[in-house]
């Protein structure tokens, strides 16, 4: 069984350079992606405590984004660079948001699978990040992260096969895709993981 989906698009040439030419913005706004994904994974514990299959998987997720971010922090204080002081609205995460179901379940299942695109998203950039960067120590530390985000984007679709039918869940996982691709290809090119 596949638990997830190649992406519609892939990221632009221009998209990667820009991360290049500007990689200390690249890991603010990376430290910023991985605080807000383990603030995710916690937010689904908080509203879905009685999900108790998929609780254990969503708090280690958490602490495995929290972790990351650590090591990003870590990897920042090294060269210098600070956090952002605010963390600005993530534009390609708010479209996604926005057109998720309204109905209890139905957006529980949207959220699902919007998590899972994004963590995939995040694996193919990181993927990409890797293989263009010359730092071996660098490399490494984004090859962990791809293979860690593709996981992820795992998870969430294998969370969801607990409460919806195959069909419903790989038939609204297509439709994000789509939704996810729109979404990406709306972005301004910029040095940022979205």
């Amino acid at each position: 069984m596949k638990l997830n989906l190649d992406l519609a698009v892939p990221s632009k040439k221009e998209w990667l350079d820009a991360v290049l030419k500007d990689f200390p913005a690249f890991l603010q706004d990376h430290a910023d992606c991985e605080r807000k994904a383990s603030a995710m994974a916690m937010s689904f514990v908080a509203k879905y405590p009685d999900r108790t299959e998929i609780l254990p998987e969503l708090i280690e997720t958490a602490v495995e984004e929290l972790e990351h971010f650590q090591q990003v922090y870590q990897l920042m204080e090294s060269k210098g660079i600070q956090l952002q002081h605010s963390i600005g609205e993530d534009k390609y995460v708010k479209a996604l948001i926005k057109q998720c179901h309204s109905g209890r379940e139905e957006r529980f299942l949207d959220r699902l699978l919007i998590a899972s695109v994004l963590e995939t998203r995040g694996a193919e950039r990181f993927r990409l990040v890797a293989e263009s960067l010359e730092d071996p120590d660098l490399q490494k530390f984004y090859k962990m992260l791809w293979v860690s985000e593709a996981k992820h984007g795992h998870i969430f679709v294998k969370m969801a096969l607990n409460y919806f039918p195959e069909e419903q869940v790989y038939s609204r996982l297509e439709w994000w895709i789509e939704k996810e691709a729109e979404a990406i290809e709306g972005l301004e090119i910029r040095s940022a993981l979205h």
